[in-house]
């Protein structure tokens, strides 16, 4: 598989795999594994904001997770700020975890129902041993300033806030320690539609306050192209796109990217009317049994005998001198100049 090969990168993940094993048996033998993570490749520069997109159970949240070590991987490599993580024990890796925080997807179940605000936000300065009581109690403050709550409210618990604040509170707590690197793993799937406007705003506001660099997971695709400045599209444990947001919405190189766009609505009836829909038939394979060759074959409507048996590498089809285009197709070039309609973004 091709490497993005790319510089001024603040992470560096080559090669990721991250497989659970399928055991069976009273001796509880291994009989096989499934590939959630199955090679992925990129990078994400530092200051900018690279959206993970994919339908549900290609990986995504997996590879958030394995980036910071949550999660042990398989085999691959990840590099922090020049630093290779992935052999880091476990001590050593607590204390890299101070730059590299994560907002979980539920604001609900990620935030412990008996603690006060104060105690949640203040726990990674109490873990990380950071300043005295006083200055742990007016960095609460401050943060929850700067997530738009009110400081009043810091001994509250959890359930006397809405959803989108309960977030605001979970974003408080992943700045606690003035990272550098957050993970977003789908940080507004479960709040209202109302809301998640609200708190895209504040992230973007966030990061360039605070000079914070976003892997920001969603299947939300507008949202994404709103906060996002590249985006990578996962298919079954792999990355098959990958590029600026412009490109891979306006012109998307890979059958499943195309397929995704076309799923979403858009506001514009005209549009809505005369745009091509794009129907992937079958479901989607077992991660724990993927098809030979290229993963989407068995739904792609443009594969030939080629993409059943060779698996396409990813590989950069930009001239020299233009913006890397990354994609995983044996035929990109047919697709990369036809226009697509993409979904309107947010105002």
């Amino acid at each position: 598989m091709s490497t993005p090969a790319e510089t001024n990168a603040l992470v560096q993940v080559r090669d990721l795999k991250v497989h659970f094993p399928i055991r069976k048996g009273l001796l509880r033998r291994q009989v096989g594994a499934v590939r959630a993570v199955d090679g992925v490749s990129f990078d994400i520069f530092k200051g900018e904001t690279l959206g993970l997109v994919g339908e549900s159970g290609c990986g995504k949240s997996t590879t958030g997770l394995a980036i910071l070590r949550l999660l042990n991987m398989t085999s691959g490599q990840v590099t922090f700020d020049g630093q290779d993580i992935s052999a880091f024990p476990e001590s050593r890796m607590r204390a890299m975890r101070r730059h590299m925080m994560m907002i979980f997807q539920d604001p609900y179940s990620s935030l412990n129902p008996r603690m006060t605000v104060n105690s949640i936000i203040v726990e990674p300065l109490n873990v990380f041993q950071i300043g005295t009581p006083a200055e742990r109690a007016e960095r609460v403050r401050e943060l929850m300033e700067l997530v738009g709550l009110n400081p009043a409210f810091v001994n509250r618990y959890p359930h006397e806030f809405s959803g989108g604040q309960r977030q605001r509170i979970g974003i408080a707590r992943a700045l606690a320690t003035n990272p550098s690197f957050i993970v977003g793993d789908e940080p507004i799937s479960a709040l209202d539609v109302s809301i998640q406007a609200q708190v895209v705003n504040l992230l973007s506001d966030l990061k360039r306050k605070l000079g914070l660099t976003y892997l920001f997971i969603a299947h939300d695709l507008s949202m994404v192209r709103y906060i996002s400045d590249r985006v990578a599209v996962m298919y079954l444990g792999r990355v098959v796109e990958l590029s600026n947001r412009n490109t891979v919405f306006d012109h998307p190189a890979h059958p499943y990217t195309r397929a995704l766009l076309s799923a979403v609505p858009i506001a514009n009836p005209k549009r809505e009317r005369v745009r091509q829909r794009i129907i992937l038939e079958g479901d989607v394979p077992s991660p724990a049994n993927p098809p030979s060759g290229c993963r989407f074959h068995p739904r792609c409507a443009f594969a030939t005998a080629e993409c059943s048996t060779v698996d396409p590498p990813l590989r950069n089809l930009a001239t020299s001198g233009a913006e890397s285009h990354w994609v995983a197709c044996h035929y990109a070039e047919r697709f990369i100049q036809e226009e697509v309609s993409a979904p309107d973004t947010i105002a």
